[in-house]
């Protein structure tokens, strides 16, 4: 077989992507696909509802976005999906060589699954998703949330829309991005990257989470950290952050993060003084 006919081969393989355009897991492997000069066949989801139906719980017995198809068998988990992408399809690679280097994207990715992700639910639904929720009667709220098979987070969302900022696990969401802020501050002082001299899997994992900082107002939590502010200025412009994320985004994406009210910011300000 030519390489000219293994190369086609690859290009007709198909992926099929199930996603969301808002949902931070997702929009990592769309950054990733980009990056790869990948293409999949979308199945755009609603997040009020669509994950739960049977036949995606089927492919996802967890109810959350992304799933990625290849070949017929569902990969699950943004960070597994991650690997599996760079693995699969390693050119342009997306781990460094080093080993030393490969252990930070790891490392990113842990902290990110561990940690960083709930948080950022926590922030997003006690500030922009909010107003909209309340407006549903408390008892149906409260029973879509626990329609959710992992129910700490049905836990999470019903306590964070019912008392804001004020929630008991604000302060500790604020710790743990501030966590990776730091981390992030500390690995662009020794290179323009997180994992070495060029774009990695944690440039992928990580920059969701800056963009909904910025999208949530709360970007004055890195104002501590200039390696940040200047890594995240130029990750905000790559083309594949365009592309994947920002260029995707409808009026509707946007209309939580515009209309958000009163600004997070100040309150925010004072449990970061409190704590």
């Amino acid at each position: 077989m030519s390489k000219d006919v293994a190369g086609r081969m690859r290009e007709e393989i198909v992926l099929e992507l199930y996603h969301s355009i808002n949902s931070v897991c997702a929009q990592k492997i769309r950054l990733t696909l980009v990056e790869k000069g990948l293409s999949c066949t979308e199945h755009l989801m609603k997040l009020n509802g669509d994950q739960f139906d049977p036949a995606y719980l089927k492919l996802n017995p967890n109810g959350v976005v992304p799933t990625l198809i290849h070949d017929g068998k569902a990969i699950t988990e943004s960070s597994v999906i991650l690997y599996y992408l760079d693995e699969v399809f390693p050119n342009p690679p997306l781990m460094p060589t080093d080993p030393l280097a490969r252990t930070k994207v790891r490392l990113f990715n842990k902290l990110i699954d561990e940690y960083v992700h709930n948080s950022c639910m926590i922030l997003t639904f006690a500030t922009a998703f909010r107003p909209p929720l309340l407006r549903i009667p408390e008892a149906q709220r409260n029973a879509e949330f626990a329609k959710s098979p992992i129910k700490k987070r049905a836990e999470y969302k019903t306590d964070v829309v019912t008392h804001g900022l004020q929630s008991v696990y604000v302060a500790e969401a604020l710790a743990h991005h501030r966590k990776l802020l730091a981390w992030i501050d500390e690995a662009v002082q020794n290179g323009p990257y997180l994992a070495g001299d060029s774009y990695s899997l944690a440039e992928a994992a990580v920059i969701p989470y800056l963009l909904r900082l910025e999208l949530l107002r709360l970007s004055g939590l890195w104002a501590d950290y200039p390696g940040v502010a200047t890594w995240w200025a130029r990750m905000r412009e790559r083309p594949s952050s365009r592309s994947a994320i920002i260029e995707r985004m409808t009026d509707k994406d946007w209309a939580p993060f515009r209309e958000l009210a009163p600004d997070p910011w100040p309150q925010v300000q004072g449990l970061l003084q409190a704590a």
